[in-house]
Order: C-alpha cells, then sequence, then structure tokens
C-alpha cells in the first residue's frame, strides 16, 4: 500500500475522531432558566447559559437577594421546582460522586457553581465560564436539571451541600 495513501487515511481518520467527540458539545447550544421564588421568598431571576466548545458561558441577574450578602448557588440533580420550597430538587448534581467543593479549584460537584454576591439593592449580576458543566449531549448535560439559589453563603466543605441553608428560589434548565 502507499504509504502517502495510509497516512492520507490515517489523518482523516483521526479528524473525523476528533470532530465526533466535538459533536457531543456543539457550540451554541442554549438553555436558560427563570428563577422564581420559594415559599415565604422573593427572590427572583434569569439565567443563560450558552455552550462555547469546552465550557459553558453562564451569566444572569438575580433580585430580592439580602444586600451586600454572598449566596450559594448549584445546580440540582431534578427539573422539580413542585415542592415550594425547593427541596424536589434533590441534590446537587454530582454525576462523578465527587465530594463538594469550589467550582474551578480541584474536585467538586459538577453542579457547584460559584457563590453569588448581591450588591446594596440586593441583586447580583454575575458571568463567568464553567469547564464541568454542558449543554446537550450526554456528560454533565445540566439542560432539564433544578438551578438553586440559597440564603446562605457557600463555605466549600461542608459535605454534602456547602452549608449553604434554605433555597431561596429555582428553576428547570431548558434548552432554548
Amino acid at each position: 500500500m502507499n504509504p502517502r495513501f495510509t497516512l492520507s487515511i490515517l489523518s482523516s481518520l483521526v479528524a473525523a475522531v476528533a470532530l465526533a467527540g466535538c459533536a457531543s458539545y456543539p457550540a451554541g447550544n442554549r438553555a436558560a432558566a427563570k428563577l422564581e421564588p420559594t415559599r415565604g421568598s422573593t427572590t427572583t431571576g434569569t439565567v443563560t447559559f450558552v455552550q462555547t466548545g469546552g465550557g459553558v458561558q453562564v451569566s444572569g441577574e438575580i433580585r430580592g437577594l439580602k444586600p451586600g450578602a454572598e449566596h450559594g448557588f448549584h445546580i440540582h440533580e431534578k427539573g422539580d421546582c413542585s415542592s415550594g420550597d425547593g427541596m424536589s430538587t434533590g441534590g446537587h448534581f454530582n454525576p462523578g460522586g465527587k465530594a463538594h467543593g469550589h467550582h474551578g479549584m480541584g474536585d467538586h460537584h459538577t453542579g457547584d457553581l460559584p457563590s453569588l454576591k448581591a450588591d446594596a439593592n440586593g441583586v447580583a449580576t454575575f458571568h463567568f465560564e464553567s469547564s464541568t458543566i454542558r449543554v446537550g449531549g450526554t456528560d454533565n448535560n445540566i439542560v432539564g436539571r433544578g438551578l438553586i439559589v440559597h440564603r446562605d453563603p457557600d463555605d466549600y466543605k461542608t459535605q454534602p451541600t456547602g452549608n449553604a441553608g434554605p433555597r431561596l428560589a429555582c428553576a428547570v434548565i431548558a434548552a432554548q
């Protein structure tokens, strides 16, 4: 067999495998979550998720938070906000079975996101990138999962919740 022909076939196969891997997380997939208050809360907001290839751009604005305070922010297992207190979303989304921790710093639940910091008016506006979640595909897909804003800051150590307290707002992450 001609070595150039063999090399050409091999190069084509490598390119096809690489493209197939990227197809699992196509750039441009979008999802959104409309946070509604849990019973006794006034917290609301919207969050968007945009797949950018290897990462997801997460941005949003959340209102009705304690002014100047930090709040835990997590993706939960189930897309179910029916309980009134947000508990129907289950625990943090954790397909890898890892310990709770700080987003972007070592091992952590897939659903562990950076805490929100409310301004003096009780509004948290944010934009960050996550390399652990996906919009679509199969691995770490967040579509159909719950999104929760907690009353208290995440301590990033208490297992399995981060001691973030009651759930102030709940949403189901939906593909757009």
